[in-house]
């Protein structure tokens, strides 16, 4: 019998799919079930750790199925973010919950948006202005306060302030959850990504915050090559966890 968890068991899985060649296209057809999954050629599509890939609402579902219909010749997982996003939601995000949560918080205790410039005057001011409404947030919504900071030096969060997050965040559905996860690993704030699983920033506004420092870096400096390459690709994985979240919820 194998000693392997289930954490375990999804790494190896998910190795081993990066690594082997892609799998050819085998399937002709793709639908939508009746119960909102996903089948190929009337075979009911499963997630690695063999769960059925259900989904919460149609709209998702059909974008699943679309991105299983848009594969050519073979299958590429890399071209299919919101099968990725599903197929966490369904394996990970209650087995886990709470390793997951605590990755989440492990970010937020030295949250992007606490840790503010003393200067330039300019990026002060663009700071505030595209932070101090992810702070007000926090406190109109989860009722605490999370202490900001001009310094790089690390500032412990109130206990409070750290709890009420994630009572918030173990509250909410597996597929908003894995999306606060992903969103605050692309943007290093998971108030920020908080705010956008539960739709209260509009996700332009969300991606201009993340990128506050980064803007002022280029707008002084100009633009790195390399550096631009990276921050598109964070930007697609951050468009595909906003439609993701706001699909799995029928938001316009």
């Amino acid at each position: 019998m194998s000693n392997e968890t289930e954490d375990e068991r999804w790494e190896r899985l998910s190795r081993d799919r990066i690594h082997r060649p892609l799998p050819k296209r085998f399937y002709k057809s793709v639908a939508v079930t009746n119960q909102l999954g996903i089948a190929l050629d009337g075979r009911h599509v499963k997630t690695p750790l063999k769960a059925a890939l259900v989904l919460p609402t149609r709209p998702l579902a059909e974008a699943v199925a679309a991105e299983w219909d848009a594969q050519v010749d073979v299958i590429n997982p890399h071209a299919m973010p919101l099968t990725k996003l599903a197929n966490t939601a369904i394996d990970r995000a209650t087995a886990e919950k709470s390793k997951i949560a605590a990755e989440i918080l492990a970010f937020a205790s030295s949250d992007m948006v606490c840790y503010r410039a003393e200067s330039p005057v300019g990026l002060v001011l663009r700071q505030t202005t595209h932070w101090d409404p992810v702070i007000a947030w926090a406190k109109a919504d989860l009722s605490v306060d999370f202490t900001t900071v001009n310094t790089i030096i690390h500032k412990r969060q109130p206990p409070a302030a750290l709890q009420a997050l994630e009572a918030h965040i173990k509250l909410l559905d597996p597929f908003s959850f894995v999306a606060v996860h992903d969103i605050t690993t692309l943007t290093g704030s998971a108030l920020l990504a908080a705010m956008v699983a539960v739709g209260k920033i509009r996700p332009d506004a969300a991606w201009l915050a993340a990128n506050v420092d980064e803007d002022w870096q280029i707008e002084t400096w100009g633009e790195d090559e390399e550096a631009m390459a990276r921050r598109a690709g964070r930007l697609n994985e951050f468009s595909a966890c906003v439609r993701f979240v706001s699909l799995a919820h029928n938001r316009s």
